[in-house]
């Protein structure tokens, strides 16, 4: 590599790959005229390899466990901004004055309803949906509602639709649990923060006051800054990928819940937990480490080890502070709680989770945490969207912003049948 290119020698033709370098982080090498100059594409099953866009939002070193949003570590974030700091800070790319912090806490608490007509629309799921499939259904269904944000190639109204989504999407997602236990709907209550008003939310009854648990408020506010965006990950992957066809915001977005809903990403905090049901009891945690490391056990531990990160995930050391905050707070006395400390303590001290990296990471934690304030496990995922919704919407507006974007097209790496012909069916 030299003079900012890579050089490449295929079909007896040296080409020259330009060599673009972010702010932090590897070096990028420029492929996009590869085909045109060599005739052969790149073959990266899961894009691990590949950029497939520039942005300036976060940023990701899972070597060294660092996390960064528009510059600032993630545990900075949670341990002193609010919600509303951070959905500002990866909107906008700068943290807000006291003034723009107020001026958009108002704006977002004025978009906090949902029309009417929406509540007659969750009637029309079974009770026993998975609130996944209502938060699809319904977002996507926002933009039969609110036509005067759909207009990508409008500044104001694209960021009318951002405001929208981040300040709905916690009514949506109460509402989908209130309709599951059969209680009726609770209003947003506009003097109430992000989180607490989520709480009141889905937790309220209107037969009385509903008191938020400040510690209960922090850990939430934690959960959602935690997961508000992650870089291109699969699920904003799919969001980018959308909008780059010029669909409505509002159906990206639906699309970025349908991803987050499977279990490999979104549903992980739900696998983990369920996991620890399943040990049951701390004498019985040997038993099922024993099978982790069996190769020819299908069985495997959730909530340990990352994808991204080969050191301890940044996000879990402040989830692991707020899981012991929340249940000595609320005083819950449940088994799983006592297999989640003990599996803890032998996972980072055991010789086959140190040498392999398989620390627990923010989905171990955060399961927890949720089922300890009492969200039954399906909400867990719908939690996750309501939260990673801002990093959505940051991610999508850059997306419109830039100038190099154009809709995606991934290319194949083709192994079926060469060209043949057709046999009519009496001579097959």
């Amino acid at each position: 590599m030299a003079d900012n290119q890579a050089t490449l020698d295929f079909g007896g033709k040296t080409s020259a790959m330009p060599v673009r370098q972010g702010t932090v982080g590897p070096d990028v090498i420029d492929i996009r005229k590869l085909y045109g100059q060599t005739g052969a594409f790149t073959y990266d099953p899961g894009f691990t390899s590949t950029a497939a866009c520039e942005s300036a939002i976060t940023y990701i070193d899972g070597d060294q466990g660092i996390l960064l949003h528009r510059g600032y570590p993630i545990d900075q974030l949670a341990e002193h901004s609010t919600f509303m700091e951070v959905a500002y800070l990866l909107l906008n790319g700068e943290l807000p004055t006291a003034d723009e912090h107020q001026k958009f806490v108002y704006t977002i608490s004025r978009h906090t309803m949902l029309h009417e007509q929406l509540a007659t629309f969750y009637r029309g799921f079974r009770r026993d949906a998975h609130p996944m499939a209502i938060m699809c259904g319904v977002v996507g269904a926002l933009s039969a509602f609110y036509h005067d944000s759909t207009d990508i190639t409008d500044p104001k109204q694209r960021m009318i639709a951002s405001h929208r989504l981040i300040a709905k999407m916690p009514t949506i997602a109460a509402m989908a649990y209130k309709y599951s236990i059969g209680q009726p709907f609770m209003y947003p209550q506009n003097d109430l923060s992000y989180t607490g008003n989520f709480l009141r939310m889905t937790f309220g009854v209107p037969a009385e006051n509903y008191e938020v648990n400040p510690v209960v408020e922090q850990a939430m506010r934690r959960i959602f800054i935690l997961h508000a965006d992650h870089e291109q990950n699969a699920s904003t992957s799919t969001v980018r990928l959308a909008g780059s066809s010029g669909a409505n915001p509002f159906a990206c977005i639906a699309a970025g819940i349908a991803c987050l809903w499977g279990p490999a990403h979104g549903g992980a905090n739900e696998a983990a937990l369920n996991m620890l049901r399943e040990i049951g009891r701390p004498e019985r945690i040997p038993e099922f480490i024993g099978r982790a490391k069996d190769k020819d056990d299908p069985f495997r531990l959730m909530g340990f080890g990352h994808r991204v990160y080969k050191n301890f995930d940044p996000r879990a050391k402040v989830m692991k502070a707020t899981a012991e905050a929340v249940l000595n707070e609320l005083g819950v006395t449940d088994p799983i709680f006592d297999v989640a400390r003990e599996l803890e303590q032998i996972a980072l001290k055991d010789d086959y989770f140190v040498e392999k990296k398989l620390y627990p990471n923010v989905d171990f934690y955060s399961g927890v945490i949720l089922s300890a304030i009492g969200f039954p496990t399906s909400m867990f995922t719908a939690l996750f969207a309501l939260a990673r919704t801002v990093g959505w919407v940051a991610q999508w507006n850059e997306m419109i912003s830039d100038p190099e974007q154009k809709i995606g097209r991934p290319r194949q790496l083709y192994t079926g049948s060469a060209q043949r012909d057709y046999v009519p069916v009496d001579q097959r």
